[in-house]
């Protein structure tokens, strides 16, 4: 390759729609690699690209993500992705600040794979980045800590080829900073301090940046208001162990009349691991119900 550019259009460079999976490596527009898949829908004949966020410390290979994509992709195709820092990709977590740009590069690739229709579907941390990506749509004055979204080319990214059609947020936090339960204390034990990181890298697969966050991103709460119209719903466990339910009412709440549907669901703990077969099938069709109303 004689230039960033030409690598930059090798790495996304994909082939129209076919009846097989695929694995393959995308570049963020800040230069990070990530790990990503593909699985065409069951039906073979779907127009919708769900595509999946996992939680912290999830990647596209844990068995919760892979049966979640098997049970959604009876409702559409299904991409996956390992968050930076997570699995087989590049970088380094900063824990639902720059995954806008991991999420932004896998509905880029299910827009060039044919997918009229992308619908994001995000679990905990994932949650919280479908919420905010869907959200920094709306609202262009926010700026990421990279600056202005350009490409290995230098040329700005273009926002339409990120847009989504529909949202679901499961067990999101509303606000950052969160240490109000046990698990979560002992998340941000993780990821603030060293000793944390290096358990958290070899014990669990996940490598974290150190750096704090400067500026601090917009919270999923101050984001949601910049979603509609595009369809969201906001899905919590009456069962989480990790963010109450004040956080999915705040949300809905933030989102405004009709803006939101919100499910809270008895029994139900946190993120893809707690999430069950009947509850996806659910999802699947409320995604289906949306995209087939537009």
């Amino acid at each position: 390759m004689d230039t960033a550019a030409e690598a930059y259009d090798e790495r996304l460079r994909v082939s129209p729609i076919t009846s097989g999976g695929r694995r393959v490596f995308l570049l963020t527009s800040d230069g990070v690699s990530i790990d990503a898949e593909y699985r065409p829908a069951r039906s073979g004949s779907s127009q919708l690209a769900i595509v999946v966020a996992h939680g912290f410390t999830g990647a596209l290979e844990r068995p919760a993500v892979r049966r979640t994509a098997r049970d959604l992709s009876a409702f559409g195709a299904v991409v996956t992705f390992s968050f930076r820092g997570h699995g087989g990709s590049g970088g380094r977590s900063t824990v639902g600040d720059l995954e806008v740009l991991d999420l932004d590069a896998a509905v880029r690739w299910a827009r060039e794979l044919g997918y009229r229709r992308v619908a994001t579907v995000g679990f905990s941390m994932g949650g919280s980045v479908v919420l905010r990506q869907a959200g920094r749509l709306g609202n262009r004055t926010e700026v990421l800590n990279t600056g202005p979204e350009v490409d290995a080319a230098g040329t700005e990214v273009d926002a339409a080829d990120t847009q989504v059609d529909a949202v679901v947020s499961v067990s999101s936090p509303a606000r950052w900073y969160y240490r109000g339960t046990a698990p979560m204390r002992r998340v941000h034990w993780l990821v603030t301090r060293r000793t944390g990181r290096a358990v958290t890298r070899f014990g669990l697969k996940t490598r974290i940046n150190s750096r704090d966050w400067d500026p601090v991103p917009l919270s999923p709460v101050e984001s949601v208001p910049y979603i509609a119209p595009t369809p969201l719903l906001i899905v919590h466990g009456d069962q989480d162990g990790y963010f109450p339910l004040d956080h999915p009412r705040s949300l809905a709440a933030a989102a405004g009349p009709d803006g939101a549907e919100l499910w809270i669901e008895p029994g139900f703990g946190h993120a893809e691991n707690a999430a069950g077969p009947d509850l996806l099938a659910r999802i699947g069709q409320w995604l289906t119900g949306r995209v087939a109303e537009m």
